[in-house]
């Protein structure tokens, strides 16, 4: 069990625990009849007492008889007595001279409802203040097998298209689903069904969140908004009970649209899930997802819109046609995106005179419309801090640097390793500006960072690459090694700052040899797993049919690509040495130094091939 449901089983315990006794104090001395709270005693006691003078007051009821002694005696303590039939008592008490009276039989049961209500009232408030904390928690026992979609009125949800930059192609596909939720009579005429569900895939990022909601805001329709996880509990069964509660409410509601977030929490491959034959939670709510998808006709106008990152992960039943029938790639911006994007995010931000969008769109090749909206952030936090009256260049140079490299650390390094890192860098910006056709450095410094660096080296392409050829990956991997090849010539010695880069190039060259088929040994095969990559990283390793022999001539040639391009990199630099101790000098008195400066001391880059 969980230390955190521990936790909550031992504190509802304690709560248990102080109720009943609670109850049981209320009950024993509020309570309380009044003739068990006095000394009993026997009969005969309170006979002899009474025939030797000592009483002073007598109160008869119906059970039980209650008296004071006088106060010579002892006037500070009550008795009650057993009564028993006894018709020569009267007699007594009048002989006697004591003072007696009687007690009328109560008939109203309203003490008796109080002996047993109040002292429950702890105990109902308790389970009441419980249940609303649960309920709270979204675990409320009477609710636990409802949806917990949250409805949103599309005309609220504050978002349309103008508001999503950089995805014309996925916007494009779904203007189509939001003209049929407005006008179905225009597509029913010739025949079409709308398509039930419509799956948003793309990297961390790109904004297909973003999209769902403004395809709601746009068709101005009921928007049912849940995260995939939200459909899995520890409870057997409540997966299922929530998606079928979940498309009860949205027929009743249509024309609108269901957004899944994150559907591989429960849309993972039945084949991967717990052992084979298993019948799981996930499985369960799995099963009833793809039964209600296939339950209802397309044209009720309920469409279900999913969004993933994990594409490769969903089950085959769940993306065949009748099911999801559109995918809609949302991939990371181009330049032209970018640059909307960034028009979208400044419209509150005041900019400087001096601020090139189209340059800021076109160095953040890579960058996802939330990077770049966490870079205008940035920037107005940094112009901020510095007391500017706008947003400048400079500001959002600074802002691209931080979200790359991390922000820079003040700390301080000894002169001896110092000088290794400007020796390790200049030899990455040397390298990367020796080679014709690698990315054009635009700065390179030895702060250190917050992200474990001691030194960086910024290169932003002049325009976006969706094509690599070998010689630009092998270019790019003497870039990589540049850093080491330095400290080779340098002191002779290696240190463990290039562990980074040798990460990196080793995936690149093992990626030439079993996925892209540049190796003239292996040849035009791939190898590699046909999981292959994903949007998240690299999910899969070689292929289970490959033989020891064709594994050990992989290393084999991947080590080979490796050392050919230290070999280049060492080479390029032994040529430009005095190039180096120059670009090195400026690092160790400035700490910093621009790709324009590196060209000056250079002299005129190779032209590209």
């Amino acid at each position: 069990m969980h230390k955190q449901q521990k936790k909550q089983m031992q504190f509802s315990t304690a709560y248990l625990l102080i109720a009943l006794l609670v109850t049981w104090l209320f009950q024993s001395l509020i309570f309380q009849p009044l003739a068990t709270r006095r000394s009993e005693v026997s009969y005969s006691e309170f006979v002899e007492a009474l025939d030797t003078g000592k009483i002073g007051t007598v109160q008869l009821t119906a059970d039980r008889i209650l008296y004071e002694l006088k106060p010579e005696e002892d006037s500070s303590k009550a008795y009650n007595v057993v009564r028993v039939d006894d018709q020569d008592l009267i007699n007594r008490l009048v002989a006697s001279g004591v003072e007696f009276s009687g007690e009328a039989p109560s008939n109203s049961l309203l003490p008796a409802l109080l002996g047993w209500i109040i002292p429950m009232l702890p105990l109902l408030a308790i389970w009441y203040f419980s249940m609303r904390r649960m309920g709270q928690a979204g675990s409320s026992v009477m609710s636990i097998g409802k949806s917990k979609a949250k409805e949103i009125q599309g005309e609220i949800t504050g978002v349309k298209f103008v508001d999503v930059g950089g995805v014309e192609e996925a916007a494009f596909e779904l203007k189509e689903i939001i003209e049929f939720l407005r006008n179905p009579e225009k597509f029913t005429r010739l025949g079409a069904k709308l398509p039930k569900g419509v799956l948003l895939v793309g990297p961390p990022g790109t904004g297909k969140t973003l999209l769902a909601r403004a395809t709601a805001g746009e068709a101005n329709v009921p928007f049912f908004s849940i995260s995939g996880s939200d459909f899995v509990e520890m409870f057997v069964g409540v997966g299922a009970s929530r998606v079928r509660d979940l498309f009860e409410q949205a027929k009743t509601r249509a024309p609108c649209i269901i957004f899944i977030d994150e559907i591989d929490a429960l849309g993972q491959s039945r084949a991967t899930v717990g052992s084979l034959g298993s019948n799981d939670e996930r499985e369960q709510t799995l099963n009833q997802l793809l039964s209600e998808m296939d339950g209802f006709e397309a044209n009720q106008g309920v469409v279900i819109m999913a969004a993933t990152n994990r594409p490769e992960v969903l089950d085959k039943a769940l993306l065949r046609p009748g099911r999801f029938d559109r995918q809609v790639q949302v991939g990371l911006p181009t330049a032209a995106g970018r640059r909307e994007i960034l028009n979208i995010h400044t419209r509150d931000v005041k900019l400087d005179q001096d601020i090139d969008l189209d340059r800021i769109a076109q160095i953040t090749a890579g960058f996802t419309g939330a990077d770049l909206a966490n870079i205008v952030n940035e920037a107005a936090l940094l112009a901020v801090r510095n007391d500017h009256e706008t947003v400048a260049m400079d500001d959002f140079d600074l802002a691209i640097e931080r979200v790359v490299a991390g922000l820079q650390r003040k700390m301080q390094l000894k002169p001896e390793v110092r000088r290794r890192v400007a020796y390790h860098e200049g030899g990455h910006a040397l390298v990367a500006f020796l080679q014709p056709d690698t990315d054009p450095v635009h700065k390179v410094s030895i702060v250190p960072t917050t992200k474990g660096a001691l030194g960086y080296t910024l290169q932003m392409p002049d325009e976006d690459t969706y094509l690599l050829s070998k010689h630009q990956l092998e270019e790019r991997l003497a870039v990589m090694l540049g850093g080491r090849a330095a400290e080779l010539i340098v002191f002779n010695d290696t240190s463990t700052g290039a562990a980074n880069d040798l990460e990196r190039a080793t995936d690149i060259a093992r990626r030439m040899v079993t996925e892209f088929g540049m190796t003239d040994a292996l040849g035009p095969v791939r190898y590699a797993n046909s999981a292959g990559y994903s949007y998240l990283g690299q999910v899969g390793g070689l292929r289970h049919d490959i033989s020891p022999e064709t594994a050990q001539l992989i290393d084999q040639q991947t080590r080979r690509i490796m050392e050919s391009a230290e070999e280049c990199a060492v080479k390029l630099l032994q040529s430009s040495i005095e190039a180096l101790k120059e670009v090195v000098q400026v690092l160790l008195e400035d700490e910093v130094i621009t790709g324009d400066r590196i060209a000056e001391i250079a002299g005129p880059q190779p032209t590209k091939s």
